[in-house]
């Protein structure tokens, strides 16, 4: 990895206020890409298996595990791709196969087709690692936090809009919302088309080594920059715990609350437009006010709070209220971005954004396996004890473990490199 710093690389102009634009709306269709099938998933896998609520959840894991094993192998694929070639074409030829894939989604007429057609859905998604690389190369480094708050923000944008396309239009027909997804993903790409510019100039482009786009080459050189590793570590326990939402929330809301799929799209739309408010305008002064690490800090305790409450929680009045104060847990992913980035040069943002797309991968392979299952043998008719919010109490203590290696992992570390160096 290049030894220079951000700050030595030649800038390259600012991007057009438009372009800023695409590249937030794109990551908003990437959140609706996912959200959309939230409210209709039970139901389509129902629909097509002919099985019960608790085997359709398993299904549900297994996609969702096939659509994150592809993130997790392209993340840093396409990161180190737009280091090379830049971020414009890597960006507009992932959105044109996202939408073949949602109009494949639509004719699916089988669950391994479902199944086919989310594998190449995680592939265009990992454009996220692009998306926010983009955003590295306009922003200085004590920016990027809240830019990268921004684009949690359209995330949660998306994540809003995905839910209620997908629990209204299901009234209509199963597959009506992956055609829409569609015509948001063709409509996306005939706008970057004319207004996105390319950000990779020739001072920071960098020749793609198929050896550090693999996963583990990229990890193991983004993991050699100072003080990066605890924040990877964080960045993946995170993500194994915040899946709980995408993996079991439809299921949950059935089995706890009796909700159907309007009601499910319903209360996602509370969750994303909590987190979307939440990235605008609670990240960047968050952040000015107590710097990355701070943020990060309390913002994991936020998500204690609020996983234990829906744990137990047994009033849907009550868990409706809990969520909008999930928000103020928003700041720790981009404030662990934010970490990330500041580490790396300006030569490698796609890579190291590649790395973090490929860590949350990870998690969304582990996380709808451990939520799903958790949720599955605490439903099941025969469980020893019924409890649908089981999964939300376990990502409640995974965060526990995130706390203390975010705290006193560098404590620890400072403690031991004087010992070495004796």
């Amino acid at each position: 990895m290049s030894s220079a710093s951000p700050h030595q690389q030649p800038a390259p102009p600012p991007a057009p206020r438009l372009a800023l634009t695409f590249i937030l709306v794109t990551v908003a269709l990437d959140a609706i890409g996912i959200g959309l099938i939230f409210p209709v998933m039970p139901d389509l896998i129902r629909e097509v298996t002919g099985n019960d609520l608790a085997h359709a959840a398993l299904w549900g894991g297994l996609m969702s595990t096939a659509y994150a094993v592809m993130q997790f192998l392209f993340g840093p694929i396409l990161g180190s791709l737009s280091d090379r070639f830049g971020r414009r074409p890597v960006l507009l030829l992932s959105l044109f196969v996202m939408g073949l894939d949602y109009l494949v989604m639509a004719l699916a007429p089988s669950i391994w087709l479902l199944l086919v057609a989310r594998v190449v859905a995680g592939i265009t998604a990992a454009t996220y690692s692009t998306a926010t690389a983009f955003i590295a190369d306009i922003t200085p480094p004590e920016q990027r936090g809240a830019k990268f708050g921004l684009i949690g923000a359209c995330f949660g944008v998306g994540f809003v809009l995905g839910p209620m396309i997908g629990g209204l239009l299901a009234g209509v027909d199963t597959r009506a919302p992956f055609y829409a997804a569609a015509a948001l993903a063709f409509a996306n790409l005939i706008l970057g088309a004319f207004v996105l510019p390319e950000t990779v100039t020739e001072a920071t482009r960098r020749p793609f080594s198929l050896a550090r786009a693999n996963p583990l080459g990229a990890l193991r050189a983004v993991g050699r920059l100072p003080g990066v590793k605890l924040t990877l570590a964080c960045f993946l326990i995170l993500g194994i715990a915040m899946n709980v939402y995408p993996s079991v929330w439809a299921y949950y809301g059935q089995a706890r609350f009796g909700w159907d799929s309007t009601m499910v799209g319903l209360s996602l739309a509370v969750y994303g437009i909590s987190f979307a408010m939440g990235q605008a305008l609670l990240v960047g002064p968050m952040i000015r006010r107590w710097g990355e690490h701070r943020a990060a800090h309390y913002g994991m305790w936020v998500d204690v709070v609020t996983l234990t409450a829906l744990g137990l929680v047994t009033s849907p009045a009550l868990a409706l209220m809990i969520t909008p104060v999930t928000a103020l847990g928003g700041a720790v992913t981009p404030a662990l971005q934010a970490l990330a980035s500041r580490a790396a040069p300006a030569d490698a943002q796609g890579e190291v954004q590649g790395v973090l797309a490929s860590l949350n991968a990870i998690a969304m392979i582990t996380s709808p396996l451990l939520m799903t299952s958790t949720f599955h043998a605490f439903t099941r008719p025969e469980a020893p004890v019924f409890s649908p919010g089981a999964p939300f109490l376990l990502a409640a203590t995974l965060m526990l473990g995130c706390i203390a290696l975010h705290v006193f992992g560098p404590r620890l570390g400072r403690i031991a490199k004087p010992k070495a160096e004796a």
